[in-house]
């Protein structure tokens, strides 16, 4: 039997926002596709994921909620990989944090995903998933 994978391919931007301010990291589009067959050209599978970084607004939102919940300065600098262990939260804090999240996006964040949000980015990345799945339901 023969297998062909091919790798993830990511591209990194540099996103300019409004007010001079700037984000620099991911911004990725992951590309994996893999097949196999057992006798050419046969194609058994075949698979194609790609997935994207969540909208700068929702990111806004979420420094915003997780300022708010910690009681950060307003000047507090936050970046999508900033953790909120970083930011001196404990696992109370990060529950709170994402009871405002629900609140503020009016959503609601199963379990198993609230214990995968440790960064700012990963809490966006959530929010846009679920929003977009109540959407898709409406």
């Amino acid at each position: 039997m023969s297998s062909i994978t091919a790798a993830s391919i990511t591209f990194s931007t540099l996103a300019k926002l409004p007010n001079n301010h700037q984000i620099s990291g991911r911004n990725s589009i992951v590309v994996n596709v893999g097949w196999s067959w057992s006798s050419f050209p046969s194609l058994k599978t075949s698979r194609c994921r790609v997935s994207c970084t969540a909208k700068p607004e929702t990111v806004d939102k979420v420094y915003e909620v997780v300022k708010k919940q910690l009681a950060l300065r307003p000047e507090t600098q936050l970046s999508p990989a900033t953790k909120f262990t970083e930011l001196g939260a404990d696992s109370l804090d990060t529950v709170e944090i994402v009871m405002g999240l629900e609140e503020q996006f009016d959503i609601s964040v199963e379990e198993e995903n609230a214990e995968s949000i440790t960064t700012i980015q990963e809490a966006a990345d959530v929010i846009e998933k679920l929003v977009a799945a109540k959407t898709d339901k409406s």
